[in-house]
């Protein structure tokens, strides 16, 4: 069975794109379950909490890039991790990630750094300043 998740953090964000590359990948409309305007950086999400419970071996679990399921590495490496443990399948837009293969670790880990690095950046705060030191 395919589950997807789709999510959107702002009221002015929409979920069509993200419905429809579900749907190219596979699953059913019936089969989405969808985060209404709250951050990546939340592990308690309502269709963040759905989507495990649903998933048994041998299904799997679809988001359409990385940075949908989790802002923060660790939590994409925890949910990966919870996925893994119960036999599920995690397909991120179209590639399977495989946690045993050093390039599915590698081509998880780099988005996924993106992912939190890009969230650092719009995150509300102070302007972080950087510069390398020699």
């Amino acid at each position: 069975m395919l589950i997807g998740n789709a999510r959107y953090s702002t009221s002015n964000q929409d979920l069509t794109a993200q419905r429809h590359a579900l749907h190219g990948l596979g699953v059913n409309d019936d089969m989405v379950h969808v985060d209404h305007g709250i951050t990546g950086t939340k592990r308690d999400r309502p269709g963040l909490k759905k989507d495990p419970a649903a998933c048994r071996n041998g299904d799997t679990f679809v988001v359409t890039k990385l940075d949908r399921l989790a802002r923060s590495l660790p939590d994409a490496r925890d949910i990966a991790e919870e996925l893994t443990r119960k036999g599920v399948i995690l397909n991120i837009g179209g590639s399977i990630y495989d946690p045993h293969d050093p390039v599915g670790k590698l081509l998880f880990n780099g988005p996924g750094m993106v992912a939190e690095f890009e969230f650092d950046l719009i995150a509300p705060g102070p302007v972080k300043a950087w510069r390398w030191r020699t």
